[in-house]
């Protein structure tokens, strides 16, 4: 699951929090914890290669990216670099370069982690790192914290800073946090969006109005993720949450504007052209959705940038009293990484499937957390809590509640 492992720096910033701490310094909550990066993220001294051999060749980085920056003035010991999916193009975690790291449910049977932070999920249920650092287009920290059984948040895109992130969509990327629960999660997104420090609150669900998209989001889920995710609404509306179901209309304008691939697809045509990198050494399943973004001309692009801004808009004043929507992260369990190898078409549409739900949530610009809602001895399956956009701490603490609920509830 690393590309990179730094152990020899990974002693030094730990040797350095002991010895702070044994002067009585005042440290960070997440001072001494190690913490893996996706190798997307710049860090000084290494060559970001975004998981592909086409830029081994590149100088390593001049300075650290801010978001490393930042954990590393908090104290957090960075560990190495993680695996992902070429270029963090899809939802599912194959990377045929550098291999695929198996999902621990059921490992002999060598199931997708899920993408494109797959390397980042599987460093924490491994036990490898606290915490890790990920980012998100489409899903790409809650489908793999969902895959994996992890917590996985997704922040609001300008929350934290992406300078020195290798970028997909800059429309729609988003740096984010996989941990194993809310309140960790909470504490490093503290650190790396610059915040002081603040006690995680769990929110009175009492007081909380959250609503299930019956249409689109619940479509088509695989039976234990549907149980799982009738046991969580169900643990919830006895909890006191104000749950309602509601369309959402505005769900059929994103697909409109994705159906030639999207923004996505668009922006990273256009990046990776300058990039001077030959595409024929690309994985094909990645260079293809790339290659794509081609047949977006310049004034389709504009127009798709000027309807996602329109939607948003409507999207938000239409739905402003809703506090949280709730949905499955994704509508199936981890499929096995053989199957998808040998079946580019099967590959495909698992992609599609993985993506569906959180994807939206991008288009949106709104912040999401993916909780494990599975009962423990079945395979993983991740609830999906969508907050209002910047409102990210609010989303948090209603996730600390929520998570509480839900393993409470599993639990019996």
């Amino acid at each position: 699951m690393f590309v990179y492992v730094d152990a020899e720096g990974a002693r030094r910033a730990a040797d350095l929090v002991d010895r702070q701490r044994s002067a009585g310094t005042l440290l960070s909550s997440v001072a001494g914890l190690p913490v893996s990066i996706k190798d997307l993220f710049d860090i000084e001294g290494q060559t970001t290669t975004a998981g592909s051999p086409s830029l081994r060749s590149e100088p390593p980085a001049s300075r650290d990216a801010t978001a490393v920056a930042r954990l590393r003035r908090a104290g957090a010991v960075i560990i190495g670099r993680t695996n992902m999916t070429e270029f963090a193009f899809t939802g599912v975690g194959i990377n045929p370069h550098w291999g695929t790291p198996a999902n621990r449910y059921e490992r002999d049977k060598r199931r997708i982690p899920g993408g494109s932070s797959s390397g980042a999920a599987v460093s924490v249920t491994d036990g490898m790192a606290f915490a890790a650092v990920g980012s998100d287009t489409g899903g790409s920290v809650r489908i793999p914290a969902a895959l994996c059984g992890i917590t996985g948040f997704k922040a609001t895109q300008h929350r934290i800073p992406r300078d020195g992130v290798f970028p997909l969509s800059p429309t729609l990327d988003s740096v984010g946090i996989l941990a194993v629960s809310v309140e960790d999660c909470a504490a490093f997104d503290a650190v790396l969006a610059g915040e002081d420090p603040q006690e995680l609150v769990p929110a009175n669900l009492r007081s909380i109005v959250g609503v299930i998209p019956r249409s689109y989001f619940v479509e088509g889920l695989e039976a234990p993720v549907a149980a799982a995710f009738d046991r969580a609404v169900t643990a919830l509306s006895s909890a006191g949450m104000r749950l309602g179901d509601m369309g959402f209309p505005e769900i059929e304008e994103i697909a409109s504007v994705n159906a030639r691939g999207g923004l996505a697809a668009a922006e990273a045509y256009r990046f990776h052209s300058k990039l001077g990198t030959d595409f024929a050494s690309y994985d094909p399943l990645v260079r293809e959705r790339i290659v794509r973004g081609g047949q977006i001309t310049d004034s389709e692009y504009a127009r798709m940038l000027e309807r996602r801004a329109a939607i948003v808009e409507q999207f938000d004043r239409a739905h402003d009293s809703v506090d949280v929507m709730i949905c499955p992260v994704v509508p199936m369990i981890a499929p096995e990484i053989r199957a998808l190898e040998a079946d580019p078409d099967e590959f495909r549409r698992v992609n599609a499937r993985l993506l569906r739900n959180p994807s939206v949530v991008n288009f949106l610009d709104r912040c999401a957390l993916s909780l494990p809602c599975h009962s423990g001895v079945g395979p993983p399956v991740g609830l999906m809590l969508i907050g209002r956009r910047s409102g990210d701490r609010a989303l948090l603490s209603v996730g600390a509640a929520v998570e509480k609920v839900i393993g409470l509830a599993l639990n019996r």
